[in-house]
């Protein structure tokens, strides 16, 4: 029976050729989304093991962050930017979840996640979500969710304004495109709560920052964030 499904798989695969989606080389009987080789490879930044690491520096006298690390580099040509970019604009969910996941037993195991109570995407605004069918944060959390058994809200943090996109802004255009544009809608949710803010990347941190300041607006919140890669511009 086995001989024959992989015989069928084999002929499958000819027709319909598996790729990694970071690489776009063929994967391997074994393989999902990601061959063994990039997941490897794919460099892994260990922010979450150094307290003041790249990311924690950059909330420094901006906003009160706990903790604040990135599982890899955005660079240019970089595979966690390939699986990003198919994530986000080719609709492939499945790759947040499995990079949300392998980050979130990471993190798990480190002991980051030991004192979060709550994790809370990035929200998307819901014209947003409508075109692209999804909010990649939210996909992210859930595959983190998955691997530290830390409960995912997606309710209490709103998105209430559109806003533009940051690509190509300027650090000071990026913060005013984003300056108040969030809304807790039920405070006693989160109250006296450590919220784990996740996103899929971070540049200068001001979609972070402007989250994060509403979130510290409710008594005894604390916040920590974490993002897929860190584009250190």
């Amino acid at each position: 029976m086995s001989y024959f499904y992989y015989l069928w798989d084999d002929f499958i695969s000819l027709l319909f050729p598996r790729l990694c989606y970071a690489c776009g080389n063929h994967l391997m009987r074994n393989e999902n989304l990601i061959c063994t080789e990039c997941y490897v490879v794919i460099p892994r930044t260990n922010y979450h093991l150094e307290e003041n690491n790249p990311v924690a520096q950059l909330f420094w006298g901006r906003c009160v962050i706990e903790k604040a690390a990135a599982f890899s580099y955005f660079n240019k040509g970089s595979r966690i930017r390939n699986l990003i970019h198919h994530l986000k604009y080719k609709g492939i969910k499945e790759i947040g979840f499995e990079l949300g996941k392998i980050y979130g037993l990471s993190l798990t195991s480190s002991g980051f996640t030991k004192d979060i109570d709550v994790i809370i995407p990035v929200p998307l605004h819901p014209s947003k979500v409508r075109v692209r069918g999804f909010n990649q944060s939210e996909i992210i959390s859930s595959g983190i969710a998955g691997a530290s058994s830390l409960p995912l809200d997606i309710n209490t943090l709103k998105r209430i304004t559109k806003s533009a996109t940051q690509t190509k802004r300027s650090r000071f255009e990026r913060w005013t495109n984003v300056e108040g544009i969030f809304r807790v809608t039920d405070p006693q949710a989160i109250m006296g709560k450590h919220v784990l803010l996740v996103d899929d990347v971070i540049t200068t941190g001001s979609t972070i920052e402007s989250c994060s300041n509403e979130l510290l607006k409710i008594e005894g919140v604390r916040v920590s964030v974490v993002a897929l890669a860190f584009a250190n511009i």
